[in-house]
């Protein structure tokens, strides 16, 4: 049976086809297999090798076809890892021996997942590529906790940060005293060694210390884990020790609102 035959019929929709020398990048989603989509199980299907970063659940590699390689170029904080030079030169390489190559990103490729600079660096290095969205943390992790992202009685605005910048610190980029006044809710990739200081700038830009927060260890995995706390108790000693990475951290009134039950996968 073909990898196009299992797909599901669309009056009048054909499944696009990873040919050779060409690099599809694609977001895995956050964790629970449920959540890839079904362009990225197609491309999971067809391609002749699989380049994955660490947040991709090892699930979902059991769909690649049995005679794919897959090569593992995860980034971990505090480890030895492939720089992004050395990503995208092994993306070049592979299309140009004209293999069918599948770039798997947690989460989306082109939200905090360096998936923009990629494509970049396959467009000047004049290899054909495709982008595969993905179900992102910030907002399938919250959904997985029972928070809703948007809510008309909390925000009509949501703004969504990373914890980190290139060198690993927290991004000096940011204007915090305007996303401090602008932003009723706050989600945080990747912010878990420096909520203390993200903390500070945030209450010093006028955010309240009492403002409610939810850290999401491990969002929509079946270890998943929700930890309430405070602005001005978001970066103890305790709520570090306490949370698993990855995490996703949301910020606002809406961690407030009337509890929804939380879910996890199945299996």
């Amino acid at each position: 049976m073909s990898w196009n035959s299992q797909l599901p019929a669309a009056a009048g929709h054909e499944w696009p086809e990873l040919m050779p020398g060409w690099v599809w990048l694609a977001g895995a989603g956050p964790g629970d297999p449920g959540l890839v989509t079904l362009h990225t199980w197609s491309a999971l299907q067809q391609a002749d090798v699989i380049v994955h970063d660490a947040l991709v659940d090892t699930r979902i590699l059991q769909w690649a076809r049995g005679d794919a390689s897959i090569e593992f170029v995860g980034k971990r904080a505090g480890q030895p890892s492939p720089t992004q030079a050395t990503v995208s030169q092994l993306l070049v390489r592979l299309a140009r021996e004209n293999r069918r190559v599948l770039r798997l990103k947690g989460g989306d490729p082109f939200v905090f997942g360096r998936g923009g600079e990629e494509a970049q660096d396959l467009l000047r290095a004049g290899v054909p590529f495709r982008v595969l969205p993905g179900v992102t943390a910030g907002i399938a992790g919250l959904a997985y906790a029972g928070i809703a992202v948007t809510h008309r009685d909390t925000n009509h605005a949501v703004t969504f940060l990373t914890g980190h910048d290139r060198s690993g610190d927290v991004p000096t980029g940011i204007d915090w005293p305007a996303v401090a006044r602008s932003s009723p809710v706050i989600v945080l990739y990747m912010a878990l060694r420096h909520l203390r200081e993200i903390r500070q700038h945030l209450i010093a830009a006028g955010r309240p210390s009492d403002e409610p927060v939810s850290i999401i260890c491990r969002a929509t995995l079946a270890d998943q884990r929700i930890i309430e706390t405070t602005l001005g108790s978001m970066g103890d000693a305790s709520i570090h020790d306490a949370t698993m990475a990855p995490a996703v951290v949301c910020v606002g009134e809406v961690v407030r609102l009337p509890s929804m039950p939380e879910w996890t996968p199945v299996s």
